[in-house]
């Protein structure tokens, strides 16, 4: 099948872990700076917006440290929901669609295997609230895709991981590569929300993919309130990758 290009794609937080490999992997992509956009800079949003016009806005930017979100609130909600209100904002402005990187932390995580239509929450710590707050603004803007996802770095970088928590978030190689291919068939796509990510496990399983000596560790002592199983239901995005590959 052909692909369908979708035009001109302005991506926010192109420095971050997942903006990079975007960027290797569609140079095309136009990825402003910090200094060129910040998101929590109406201003600065809307002066990147009118010099890119974009036909495509991909935000994600935003504030992941989900630990220091509950020590400095003021600045996660600040990226992850006034900056998703400016981007939202921008993307009005210039008929922009807006693809926007939400995260698996929506939900309780009591049971796993969420689908796109299961109700989020109740959160779990401050990062997740500031990001189910964002999905809500980002949905205010007609035709935009929330697609919920989560990934770690090529290497892992810690000795330990937890063995009670389970998810479907993969490292960001893996993961970058199917966001790539969504955003070149993303004019097929009319769906209000999808889930990209991988199969079920521990995170300590992933971990010890790439690093077989981490040690188990249990969620308790992250200093945080962290779900047991937010792994996602990927059927919808399965159903579109085997359509294209027909």
């Amino acid at each position: 099948m052909a692909s369908t290009a979708v035009g001109a794609v302005l991506l926010t937080g192109g420095s971050g872990l997942l903006g990079g490999e975007l960027r290797a992997l569609m140079p095309e992509l136009v990825a402003p700076s910090h200094a060129e956009l910040d998101v929590t800079d109406r201003v600065s949003v809307e002066a990147a917006l009118v010099r890119a016009r974009p036909v495509t806005l991909v935000h994600s930017a935003a504030y992941t440290d989900v630990r220091e979100a509950e020590r400095d609130r003021a600045a996660c909600w600040r990226t992850n929901v006034l900056g998703t209100r400016n981007v939202v904002a921008g993307a009005r402005e210039i008929g922009a669609r807006l693809v926007f990187i939400s995260t698996d932390y929506v939900f309780y995580g009591d049971r796993g295997d969420y689908r796109e239509d299961d109700p989020p929450g109740p959160v779990r710590n401050y990062y997740a609230l500031s990001k189910l707050a964002a999905e809500e603004v980002a949905r205010t803007l007609p035709g935009t895709l929330v697609v919920r996802t989560s990934f770690r770095p090529r290497a892992w970088p810690s000795p330990t991981a937890f063995e009670d928590l389970f998810t479907s978030q993969d490292y960001v190689d893996v993961i970058a590569p199917e966001l790539a291919l969504l955003l070149v068939h993303l004019a097929e796509v009319r769906d209000a929300t999808l889930h990209i990510a991988t199969e079920r496990k521990s995170v300590l399983e992933l971990a010890r993919r790439r690093r077989p000596d981490v040690l188990a560790g249990r969620k308790a002592a992250a200093g945080v309130d962290l779900p047991d199983d937010v792994s996602l239901n990927t059927g919808r995005w399965r159903a579109w990758k085997a359509r294209w590959r027909a």
